[in-house]
């Protein structure tokens, strides 16, 4: 049995500023999601889903640190300009 972690409408513009989006729970998935394909145990329709799924949940991640990691370099930048 796979519990179904598809958002429904995934946005990845704005996937990461929904409310009580937490990036290690997100990642905590990811891992779960790998370790229900590593089984075996998943039918192979089920086993494309949740890749599919990680996938949509990495590029949150990669959205999530991308925009964090911008705003780091903004802040260093003002830094240097004080």
């Amino acid at each position: 049995m796979v519990k179904s972690k598809k958002n429904s409408g995934f946005d990845d513009t704005d996937a990461t500023q929904k409310k009580g989006w937490i990036y290690e729970q997100r990642i905590a998935e990811i891992e779960d999601i790998i370790s229900r394909i590593e089984t075996g145990e998943l039918e192979l329709e089920e086993v494309f889903d949740e890749f599919t799924t990680a996938v949509e949940f990495l590029r949150e991640c990669e959205k999530f640190l991308v925009s964090r990691q911008q705003q780091v370099d903004l802040l260093v930048e003002t830094l240097k300009e004080e």
